[in-house]
This record gives C-alpha cells, structure tokens and sequence, in this order.
C-alpha cells in the first residue's frame, strides 16, 4: 500500500509534457471565444407565430429575436399562463458563470506554465465541477419556471419543465431548446483538458510498467 501511494504521489509530482502545455494555451482560446457566442437557445412556434420566437442564453446576458422583441413577446405569452417574467433578476444565476469561466481561464494558464500532473487534475475536476454545476441550475430553472406557475392565471395548464434538450410540445407552442456555438467553445476546451489528462494517465500507466519489468 505504502509503495504504491509513493508511485501516486509521484506520478502526481511530474511535469507536464510539451505538448500538453501547448494544448492547455490553445484551450484557452475557445473559452474566450465563448464569451462573445450564445450557449444555448431556446425556440418556440405556433401558428399565431409562424416565423416563430426565441431567446439566446449567454454568458453574462439573455438576449431575443428582432432587437429583444421576441423576450418581450414570450413574456407576454408566459404572463397569460402564470410563468414568471424571463428577465436578468430572475436569472441571476448568469452573474457567476463569467467569474467560473474566468477562473478556468487563470488555472489553466497557471497549469500550462508551471503545472504538473497534480494541478491538472485540480483543473480537471474543478472544470468538470462547474460544468455540471452551470448545467444542472439551468434544469432547475427551467422546472422552476414551468412549476411555479401563478394559479390566478387567466388560462390554467398543469406543472412542466420546458424542453431542456430537443422538442416539447406545450399546448399549441412547439418549443425547442438547444445549446449553440458557445457551448461547443467551451466543450472544445474541457476535451483538450480531459484529453491531456487522460494521456498522461495512459503514459504513465505504460511508465510504471516498464519500471516494474526493469
């Protein structure tokens, strides 16, 4: 047990190779790039709106269709069946994600430049961490939202959670909800994070291998 906590420990202790450093300073570059494309969108129609209506979820902001107008409009239709109005207070969550992104950004360039195996798992969790953090309030809003719905409403539907992922039928509204450019920004940097992790899981493995047949 002792002995193989030692070779833990010092497997944890390398340097990072080359080409992982490299790949840690690219990663960066999509995590930037996320700021300034929407993560997710979330689209509905019906045949009062053919064209249809939808809202882009940012980093830092929400934002609609035609200049804003189509937030106004959903508002107006989520008014009627006693939904809360989609506004920046109701999510408020949005105000920690560019602090979370933010501080990815600083560890991994921490990591990149003096790190080692040890502080690319620290980032490696602390990515996964935020990641599944940031999605699973996003299902939570959106069940609060079709949950906590004003029964004094002029037209009564049951509790619902929107669509989270793909199409959903609610009443005469055909809502879709899907993630967009940003997401896949910063999905390009948790697989180079993961990916230089797991190589140097696999190299080391292979390193450990070689020491016990010498």
């Amino acid at each position: 047990m002792h002995r193989a906590l030692e070779k833990l420990y010092a497997f944890l202790d390398r340097p990072l190779f080359g080409w992982s450093r490299l790949l840690l300073l690219a990663a960066v570059v999509p995590l930037l790039l996320a700021f300034t494309q929407p993560l997710w969108r979330i689209s509905m129609t019906a045949p009062q709106y053919p064209d249809g209506l939808y809202m882009d979820v940012y980093t830092h902001k929400i934002d609609g269709g035609n200049d804003g107008q189509h937030i106004k409009e959903i508002n107006t239709l989520n008014h009627y069946i006693g939904m809360r109005t989609i506004d920046r207070a109701e999510l408020a969550d949005l105000d920690w994600i560019p602090f979370g992104l933010g501080l990815l950004i600083m560890l991994t360039l921490r990591c990149a430049v003096i790190g080692n195996v040890r502080m690319l798992v620290d980032l490696a969790v602390m990515a996964g961490y935020i990641g599944l953090f940031a999605f699973g309030r996003f299902i939570y809003k959106l069940y609060i939202f079709g949950h906590n719905l004003n029964p004094d409403a002029p037209i009564k539907l049951p509790p619902f959670t929107p669509a989270i992922f793909g199409r959903k039928q609610i009443a005469n509204f055909a809502t879709e909800s899907y993630p967009q450019l940003g997401t896949i920004y910063v999905s390009l940097f948790f697989a180079a994070v993961f990916g230089a992790l797991a190589w140097h899981l696999i190299a080391g493995r292979r390193q450990a291998s070689r020491e016990e047949r010498a």
